[in-house]
Formats: structure tokens, C-alpha cells, sequence
């Protein structure tokens, strides 16, 4: 374990957030990987994939719920030094897990052909996601063991095995991919099941590694059979954590959904381009997002040791490093837009669509980066819901306007859509700011010395 309740608050953020950073950046090559590749296929097998993959955040809706209770309450565990209640914790972690990966191979068959039917924009791109869907579904449900062990490790301040697993295995879904997706050497491309099949193998042979880990190597939180059968208490402790930020990425799906279902009428090539771009934008973010989640272990042990300025210490220096990260990456969209999108098509009105959609959309850069900051403090007091509710004001806010513009103005056009989005990020960002100070007011006691965020 690693004690984060000493030592300067900023260097053991960024100490943190550099190896996460890294593995955020393998992980998002998962798909990155397989768009290059599938983007050769043309614009159909894109808006395929991308739009197949928007059931990604679905199914990290289940992993947020399962990730983030671990990790807030083993954090808080380890702060008060509780190695016992830390282990009860992951056992019955693992034994959600095995529950979410089985809620998500029966639902992902059962529904994938009717979610495709009801967003894709042709036959042809039904086909295609539908295809991807049933082959990479495997790995998405292998996940939840991934989540449970890495979310562990994290509470108790230790990144670095699960980051080394994740290099190793993105590079395996490397190597996989042009063989399976292009038919290199074996002159036989599988297309977009070849994309999805990479992806499952190089997942699998990733839990088996991490399992490998903790059965050799790791001491404070281990595997316990005594522990496996389910305890109702613990799982009430995890879901109370963990399901507010699992609500978030489950708005975050249906928000994704309503886009594409409002720009279905200008067809895949549209699709397309805003998959690209807001796949390019999820990969620009990872620095930010590297910062948010090196700040809730962080925050969460000063939680439990009840150093509350430390707890203070710890927003301010996480929003001003998300923030000045957010900055630098808006000006790079501002300058650069189409040319980070062509790198992953050819097809030059799928390279139009993702480039606006990143020059309009990166206004929000900053705000998303505090929103980013705020999630994590709420993860580390233990309570998720005002972030749950912040998320919700977007959703709000963004989905019936959207709806409203794409049915009923005549001269709708796509970046309306991202203007749109731009001003409900920022009315969030007011409304996490606003749940955060009260938060504070309630759960840190005053501090002469420290304001409220």
C-alpha cells in the first residue's frame, strides 16, 4: 500500500496520474487501433464500429458502479489503515463483477440487432456494428474482473501492475489486429468481427495476467474464498459509491444515442464523422482524466484519516493542473481539428463532419476538466450522488432541445447540435461547483486556513 495521507498533495497526484495516464492511453488504443484499421473499409464499416462502440458506455456505466465503490472504499480503508474491511471489500467486488458479466453477454445479444436498427443510418451499417457487437461483447464483459482488481489496487495507491497489463495487452490487440481486421499474411480479413474478436482475445489474456499478479504478488488486498459469498452489507456499500457515477455514464450512452439518432437523416457519413471526433476528443481528454483519477485516491485515504485540508488541498490542486492541461488541449482542436481526425479515414466529407465537431466542441475543454475534478472529490467523501445530479442537468438540457431542433427547424444543421452541447457542459460545470461547496460545507469540518472550493 502506499500512503497518501503524507507528503506533498501535487507530487503524489501527478506520481499517480503519469502511469494512469499511460494506461488510459493504451486502453484508448484498444479503439483507436481498431478504427484505423476498420477505416480502411470505408465509411459504412466506421459508422459501424462507432456506432456499435457507443455501447462502451453502457457498459462502463456497469464498471463505474463496480470501479468506483471499490476504489472510494478501499481508499478510505487503507486511510484508516483497515486492511480487513479493505479485503472484505474486493472479495465481494469480484463477486459483482462475475454478476455484470453475465447481466452483459445475455443483454448484449439479446438487444445488439435492435439497438443497431434503431440508430444506424442504412442496412449496411446495421450489419456492420451488429458484427462487431457480437464479437467484442466477450471482452467487454471480461472487464468487470479487470475493473474490480485495478480499481483495487488503486484504493490502496498502487497503479503500476495495472498499467503494465494494460500496455501488454493493447499491444497484443496491436499485433491481433491487422491480421484479423486486414488479412495480413492470411490473406482472409474478417472486417469488423475481426475488430471485435482482437479486442475480446487481448482483454482475456489481460485478466489472466492481472489474476496471475495478485495470486503472486500482492499482500494487502488478496483473494479470499472465505470472502467470495455474497454479504448484502457490502454490496450496499459499494453500489451507495458506485452507482451514482454508474448513472453518469448511462446518461452519457443515452446522450451519445440521441446524437446519433438526430443526425441519422444525414447519413453515415455524418455518423461517421462524429464517431471519429469524439473518439479523437475521448483520446485527448486522457491527460485530464489521468489527473481526476489520480485525485480520488488521493482524496478518498485523507478522507478516512480525517485530514480535511488535505481533502481541500487536493481539489485545488487537481482543478488547476486538469485546467491548465484542458487549456492547452483546446487550442491544439482549435488549430489542428481536421488534421487529428484525417489520420483515421480518407473519406473527406467524414474528415469535414469530426473536424468541426472537435474545433466547435473543444470550447468546453476546460469546464469538462473541473467537472472531471469535482467527480473525483465526490468519489473520495463517499458520496457520488450530486455528481449523478450535475450529469443529469446536461442530459436535461442538451436531449429535448436536440430532439426539438432535429424534428422541427427546417435549417438544422450538425454544428447546431455541437453549440448546443458546449452550453450545457458549462451549465454543469456551475452545477458541480455548487453540489461540491455544499459537500464540502457538510462532510470537512471548517479550516481557518482553507476556503471552500
Amino acid at each position: 500500500m502506499e500512503d497518501l495521507t503524507v507528503g506533498s498533495i501535487p507530487r503524489h497526484i501527478i506520481k499517480l496520474a503519469i502511469p494512469i495516464a499511460i494506461g488510459m492511453v493504451f486502453q484508448t488504443l484498444y479503439y483507436l487501433v481498431d478504427l484505423y484499421f476498420v477505416g480502411q473499409i470505408g465509411e459504412y464499416a466506421i459508422a459501424g464500429l462507432t456506432s456499435a462502440g457507443n455501447v462502451q458506455f453502457l457498459v462502463m456505466a456497469l464498471t463505474q458502479i463496480l470501479g468506483v465503490g471499490t476504489m472510494a472504499l478501499i481508499a478510505q480503508s487503507s486511510g484508516r489503515k483497515d486492511r480487513e474491511d479493505a479485503n472484505l471489500i474486493f472479495n465481494q467486488s469480484l463477486g459483482l463483477a462475475a454478476v455484470c458479466a453475465a447481466a452483459t453477454i445475455i443483454g448484449g445479444y439479446l438487444l445488439a440487432g435492435r439497438y443497431m436498427t434503431a440508430l444506424a443510418a442504412d442496412a449496411a451499417t446495421v450489419a456492420a456494428g451488429t458484427e462487431y457487437l457480437y464479437w467484442f461483447l466477450p471482452g467487454l464483459a471480461l472487464q468487470f474482473a479487470l475493473i474490480s482488481m485495478g480499481s483495487a489496487l488503486r484504493g490502496t495507491g498502487i497503479v503500476k501492475p495495472t498499467i503494465i497489463v494494460q500496455i501488454f495487452s493493447v499491444a497484443l490487440n496491436a499485433v491481433l489486429a491487422p491480421f484479423m481486421i486486414a488479412g495480413w499474411v492470411t490473406g482472409r480479413p474478417l472486417g469488423v468481427m475481426g475488430a471485435g474478436l482482437s479486442s475480446s482475445i487481448s482483454i482475456g489474456v489481460g485478466v489472466v495476467l492481472m489474476y496471475f499478479y495478485f495470486v503472486r504478488l500482492e499482500r494487502y488486498v488478496t483473494f479470499d474464498a472465505s470472502q467470495f459469498r455474497p454479504r448484502v452489507h457490502a454490496w450496499k456499500r459499494i453500489l451507495a459509491v458506485g452507482l451514482p457515477p454508474g448513472g453518469e455514464f448511462a446518461l452519457m450512452f443515452v446522450y451519445m444515442a440521441v446524437i446519433y439518432w438526430a443526425i441519422r437523416d444525414f447519413g453515415a457519413a455524418a455518423q461517421a464523422g462524429f464517431g471519429v471526433g469524439s473518439r479523437v476528443m475521448q483520446a485527448v481528454f486522457l491527460p485530464a482524466m489521468a489527473i481526476s483519477f489520480a485525485a480520488a485516491p488521493v482524496g478518498g485515504q485523507n478522507v478516512g484519516a480525517g485530514m480535511h485540508d488535505r481533502v481541500r488541498e487536493t481539489y485545488r490542486s487537481a482543478a488547476l493542473i486538469g485546467g491548465a492541461i484542458m487549456l492547452s488541449l483546446t487550442l491544439l482542436c482549435q488549430v489542428r481539428p481536421y488534421v487529428l481526425v484525417s489520420g483515421f479515414t480518407h473519406e473527406a466529407d467524414v474528415i469535414a463532419v469530426g473536424g468541426q465537431f472537435l474545433q466547435i466542441i473543444s470550447w468546453n475543454f476546460v469546464a469538462m476538466g473541473f467537472i472531471f475534478t469535482c467527480s473525483s472529490l465526490f468519489q473520495a467523501l463517499g458520496n457520488t450522488l450530486p455528481s449523478l445530479l450535475a450529469s443529469a442537468t446536461r442530459l436535461l438540457t442538451f436531449a429535448i432541445p436536440a430532439v426539438l431542433l432535429s424534428q422541427l427547424y427546417s435549417g438544422f444543421e450538425l454544428r447546431h447540435l455541437w453549440v448546443l452541447s458546449v452550453a450545457t457542459v458549462a451549465l454543469q460545470a456551475v452545477a458541480s461547483w455548487l453540489f461540491l461547496r455544499a459537500e464540502f460545507r457538510t462532510k470537512l469540518r471548517p479550516a481557518a486556513d482553507a476556503a471552500a472550493p
